[in-house]
């Protein structure tokens, strides 16, 4: 008797023999000698090949299985029926850790691709205490992306008087970093004393976060000529530098979607060109996702295609010693370890909530 399958397992299927039909397209002689198509289809073939591997696991044990639990129906060979008993259990272990290993593979096989995040942070209502809670903010991403082996680069930065951040645009980049940050994305609050209150009032501040994939350019149609309108000025800051004195500064705007972005870090008008780039193509691409997340699901506000990135989700309350997901109802009574980058604990049941959430929905 067969070992019946779960019902979703049938997309798995039509993912691997997609990945089937590519290896056969790239043996193609016209293809493999299109280094640009070969190029695309290595890359998807790749990403296919990592749901296969443990999808031709599962089928072999699960035939294995199904060989087994036979041979416990059959009283004619006691020793052959022994064996079988002896099997069944370690695999039908097994074919279960292969099932949850599929399972999330199906669930968040797109967004484990993406390697590179633009993270973006930005000083709430507070004034300067929000400011270095902002800033507070950028030190705990920044230790969990070395904890995890990412790379960051800092796009942009403004600072506030007080040694906070008003504004900072990171690039992050790593294995399946987006997985790791993508629940980051929301609006953030803090409780505490600030150092400029002389009466020990607790004050409550909020700082923004926002978590949007870098894509590839081939991912996003923008005509930069037709569509995005080009602002060149002289960058702010103390008088007398180059930074000033030159047309470096550069503000982008893309006509059909009203998007901006300004960059004025760089002395070179080149480079702030370029990073503005890659900021409108993630922040284009969060803007289609996000109408396309609420066409399917617009009930759902669990992700950073929500739409809505105001949503209080954390609250760090330092008089506690206490931080709260209000998404999972979750106090962790540690705030100087989360605030050190110890974001693993929440992040493991905001991934598993969302995976319950997912599968329902298939």
């Amino acid at each position: 008797m067969a070992v019946a399958d779960p019902p979703w397992m049938a997309r798995v299927q039509e993912l691997v023999a997609r990945g089937e039909a590519l290896a056969a397209e790239m043996n193609r002689p016209e293809v493999a000698s299109n280094g640009a198509l070969i190029t695309k289809l290595a890359r998807e073939h790749g990403e296919l090949e990592k749901i296969a591997r443990p999808y031709r696991e599962y089928r072999r044990v699960t035939d294995q299985l199904a060989e087994s639990q036979e041979l416990l129906r059959d009283d004619s060979d006691p020793e052959l029926r022994q064996l079988a008993e002896a099997e069944v259990p370690a695999l039908e272990a097994q074919r279960e850790r292969l099932i949850g290993a599929l399972k999330e593979l199906l669930l968040t096989g797109d967004e484990g691709a993406i390697r590179s995040i633009m993270l973006e942070i930005r000083a709430g209502t507070g004034g300067d205490e929000a400011a270095l809670f902002a800033g507070d903010l950028l030190n705990m991403y920044t230790a969990y992306a070395t904890s995890k082996g990412f790379k960051v680069e800092v796009l942009s930065i403004s600072p506030s008087d007080l040694g906070g951040i008003k504004e900072a645009i990171l690039n992050i980049t790593g294995d399946e970093v987006y997985l790791h940050y993508r629940f980051e994305a929301g609006g953030h609050r803090v409780q505490r004393v600030p150092k400029t209150e002389a009466q020990g009032r607790i004050h409550t501040s909020a700082a923004t976060v926002a978590v949007l994939p870098e894509p590839e350019e081939i991912e996003i149609d923008v005509d930069w000529e037709k569509d995005v309108v080009e602002h060149v000025s002289r960058a702010g800051g103390p008088g007398g530098q180059n930074v000033n004195k030159v047309s470096s500064a550069i503000r982008l705007e893309h006509i059909p979607t009203g998007i901006t972005v300004s960059m004025r870090d760089e002395k070179s008008q080149h480079k702030n060109r370029a990073k503005a780039r890659r900021v409108l193509l993630s922040r284009l691409y969060d803007h289609f996702h996000t109408q396309q997340q609420s066409k399917v699901a617009s009930d759902r506000r669990t992700m950073i295609g929500s739409g809505d990135r105001s949503d209080r989700i954390r609250t760090y309350n330092f008089p506690q010693n206490r931080v709260t997901d209000h998404r999972i109802n979750k106090d962790v009574y540690d705030l100087p370890r989360i605030l050190a980058g110890d974001l693993d604990e929440f992040r493991q049941e905001l991934h598993e909530r969302e995976l319950k959430l997912r599968l329902e929905s298939l």
